[in-house]
Parts: C-alpha cells; sequence; structure tokens
C-alpha cells in the first residue's frame, strides 16, 4: 500500500477507498496506539459515510494493540480536540475537512489535544501503519465504549462569552451539510438569538455545494439569504467545523486576517499585554492592531501543529490564521469555529454597531487571496525567487517559503505541501495596487 500520498504535513487525507481504506484504517490504529503509547484514545467521525467503518477498523487496530477505545461518534474537529483535552487522552478524528465527498481522513493528536505532525509523529505512525498493513496485530481486544460529552462540550463553549451580554441578533449559518449542522443547533440552544441554518442536514456527499467556505463561490447562498431576512451576521462553517467565516450584514466576506485582528483585540482587553500568534500569510493589521492594544505579536509559519506548538512555547493566549483558524489556549491551545463564532456574537451584541462597521477599523489593506500556480519544482521557484530579489535588496525572508516585504507592500510564496503548486499571497494598501503587484509577481514565478 503506498501511504506516500496520503500522510500529509499535519494529517492523513485521501480517497476513499482507492487511497485510504478499512484495511489500511486498521493499521492506522494499531500504528497510533504504538505511538502515543497510552492506555486509552478517544475517537469521532464526521458525516461522510465511509467514516462508519473507517472508525471501526481503527478502533480495531487500536485495540488489538491493548489501548482501550472511547468513541464520542458524529463530532466536529473542535468537538474532538476538546475531548483529547477534557479526557486528557490522544484522539483521533476522521474527517478530510472541506476536501470533496470521495476523500476521507484522520486528524490525530495527543493527550491534552497536542498536535502530531510530520515533525512530531506522523513520520513514525506512517512507517509503523505499513507495517501493520502487511502483518496485522492480533492482541486481544482491549475494551471499547461509547461517551457523551456534548453537555460537557456547549459548557465549554459557552464559557468563551458572556451570554447575559448576549442580544437578540438575526444569525444565518450556512453549515454545508457538514458537522456544524450538529454542533450549532446545540449550541445556540437557549441562547437569544433568532438563528437559521441553511443546509443543516449531515450528508457527506455535499448535495448543495462544498464545504469549502475558503473559495468565494460556496459563500453566495448564504450572502443571498443573509441579503433576503436582514440577517445581522452570517456565519460559514467548513466540513469538519473547525473553521468559519463571517458574512456582514451588507453579505461581504470578512476575511480571516479581520476577524484575527478583531479577536485579538478583544483578548488583549481581557490579557492585557498577552502574546498572540498570527500567521505569515495575515495582513499587516494583525501586529499593528495587537501592538496598539499592548500585545505581544509572534509570527508564525502557517499550520496548527507549527501555531500549538508556539502557542505552548510563548503562553499565547490566542493564535489566527487567514484562512479561518483560531486558536485559544484555555481551549487546550486548540482551533475552533463555533467558539470564535461566540466572541464575535458577544462583541455585536456589546456595540451598537453593524458588522460592517464593527470590523471597518480591522480592514486596512487590500488581499489577493490565495492564488495557485502550477510549477515544475515548487521549491526551486521560491529559491531562485528569493536569491533574485535578495540581490536587489528586497528585504525577504524564509520562515514559511519566502516572504518578500516592500515596506508598502509584500507578498508570500509557499510550496504547496501535496501538489506541484506554488501558493501566492499579496497585499497592497488598495485593490488596484494589490493586482498589478500580483500580476508582477506572476510573471516572476514565469520567468522562473
Amino acid at each position: 500500500m503506498d501511504t506516500t500520498k496520503i500522510f500529509k504535513a499535519y494529517d492523513v487525507r485521501g480517497t476513499y477507498p482507492d487511497q485510504l481504506n478499512d484495511r489500511l484504517a486498521r493499521a492506522i490504529g494499531s500504528a497510533f496506539a504504538k505511538f502515543v503509547n497510552s492506555p486509552r484514545i478517544v475517537i469521532a467521525r464526521d458525516m461522510r459515510p465511509s467514516g462508519v467503518t473507517m472508525c471501526a477498523a481503527f478502533a480495531e487496530g487500536a485495540r488489538s494493540m491493548g489501548v482501550e477505545v472511547i468513541d464520542l461518534g458524529l463530532a466536529s474537529t473542535d468537538f474532538l480536540y476538546f475531548a483529547a483535552g477534557h479526557l486528557d487522552a490522544p484522539g483521533a478524528m476522521f474527517t478530510a475537512s472541506h476536501n470533496p465527498a470521495q476523500y476521507n481522513g484522520i486528524k490525530m493528536c495527543l493527550a491534552g489535544a497536542k498536535p502530531i505532525g510530520v515533525e512530531s509523529g506522523l513520520v513514525e505512525i506512517e512507517a509503523w501503519a505499513n507495517e501493520f498493513y502487511e502483518t496485522p496485530a492480533t492482541g486481544a481486544l482491549a475494551s471499547y465504549s461509547e461517551l457523551d460529552l456534548m453537555g460537557e462540550w456547549v459548557k465549554h463553549v459557552l464559557s468563551f462569552a458572556d451570554s447575559s451580554k448576549f442580544r437578540p441578533l438575526k444569525i444565518v449559518a450556512d453549515t454545508a451539510n457538514g458537522m456544524g449542522g450538529f454542533i450549532a443547533p446545540k449550541i445556540f440552544a437557549g441562547l437569544p438569538f433568532d438563528v437559521e441554518i441553511i443546509y443543516e442536514e449531515l450528508d457527506g456527499t455535499f448535495p448543495n455545494h462544498p464545504a469549502d467556505p475558503l473559495d468565494a463561490k460556496n459563500l453566495v447562498d448564504l450572502q443571498k439569504r443573509v441579503l433576503e431576512v436582514g440577517a445581522d451576521i452570517g456565519l460559514a462553517f467548513d466540513g469538519d467545523a473547525d473553521r468559519v467565516f463571517l458574512i456582514d450584514e451588507k453579505a461581504q466576506p470578512i476575511s480571516g486576517s479581520t476577524t484575527t485582528a478583531m479577536v485579538a483585540a478583544a483578548m488583549l482587553r481581557k490579557n492585557p499585554g498577552a502574546t498572540i500568534l498570527y500567521n505569515l500569510i495575515c495582513s499587516k493589521s494583525v501586529p499593528a492592531v495587537i501592538a496598539e492594544g499592548g500585545g505581544k505579536a509572534v509570527r508564525t509559519r502557517v499550520g496548527h501543529s507549527y501555531i500549538k506548538q508556539q502557542m505552548a512555547e510563548t503562553g499565547a493566549v490566542f493564535g489566527g490564521e487567514h484562512s479561518g483558524h483560531y486558536y485559544y489556549r484555555d481551549n487546550y491551545r486548540a482551533d475552533s469555529g463555533i467558539i470564535t463564532a461566540m466572541v464575535v456574537l458577544q462583541l455585536l451584541s456589546e456595540s451598537d454597531l453593524a458588522l460592517s462597521e464593527l470590523v471597518a477599523p480591522f480592514n486596512r489593506f487590500a488581499a489577493s487571496g490565495e492564488i495557485n500556480t502550477v510549477v515544475a519544482s515548487p521549491a526551486n521557484s521560491v529559491a531562485v525567487i528569493a536569491q533574485k530579489l535578495k540581490e536587489q535588496g528586497v528585504n525577504v525572508d524564509m520562515l514559511d517559503g519566502m516572504t518578500a516585504d516592500y515596506g508598502t507592500w509584500w507578498f508570500n510564496l509557499r510550496p504547496s505541501n501535496t501538489e506541484p503548486l506554488l501558493r501566492l499571497n499579496v497585499e497592497a494598501p488598495n485593490e488596484k495596487e494589490c493586482q498589478q503587484r500580483v500580476d508582477e509577481v506572476l510573471l516572476m514565478i514565469k520567468e522562473v
């Protein structure tokens, strides 16, 4: 079995059943149990049909290594991370997040929701999984049980906001037939909001649109509904509901950077002088807002395993990514879409402003969004362009791919972890210049 294509930088992901199947899931379960060396683990799955048998196979593989398995059943990824923290047990979540229906995957973590990535255990798990695929573990099966932690999860989520401050806002949430449709109604129950959820039914075939809110095409239905009903805010969740994107009352999307800046400012009011992380494709408005709020801004690589590790090292209270992942120290340093929704809903409730007005001070630049270009060798393209710009005296750093900072504008080029793609992000003072700079960088890439 070729596992090189499915073991990614932060998780396991591939098409079912050709790249990822039940037999391999069992082998990965055994490998995970061996790696974590814990008496028990917790597992959960999203709504994808293949998750039922894959989860059962993974559990059997772990149990054959003498490890007790606690099954949460259907869950969002942030719910699984909470369980790994709450139970102090390693966890495995079966999901392919925003990927199309034919995909599935496994996100794994250590006890306390500590991340497992390519630099923190995935390489070893892959090697052992290949061994167990050829020679399955055959020990006596340890115990298996199902556990309902929903009540504890709801209480935990609500602890991030003061519900007495909530006012009767009109909310439309698009859960895209993903796990948000399972989680959101339970969180919102009893709160003074008028909530409408579109595409609430769990359906891993995604009959309405892909569960990827980073793609503007998938926001159209939500934007239309926000305008139709005069909603105060729209919430767009991805497939496993660990990410959320905001839509204002004018149906305009709010970038992950702007949300990061707004939440960072709120966190600093509660935690004066705190450290806050932001990844290197976030807007320059983020570190500016953190500095203005008296906090310490720390720039990180892209990716949850890096951010969680750096949160642990720095004691950061919050971290944000432009892609819609928001991490909280008090959530075991894990990311959560629904916690972020609660934080934002309190900010909106406490303000007399519309959401578009509330976010305006944090929205200071024009951004390109991520632009992918197919190249023969992404790493070589980055190296050649970086060297050329350094020779021209441009301020270049190589933290994650390369970032070239010209003062008034900047761009980052990163190789994809999985495909022959270069990922480009550009930020400039206004839309016109941003497009001009995008064209310039795309020409640089073409000339390599």
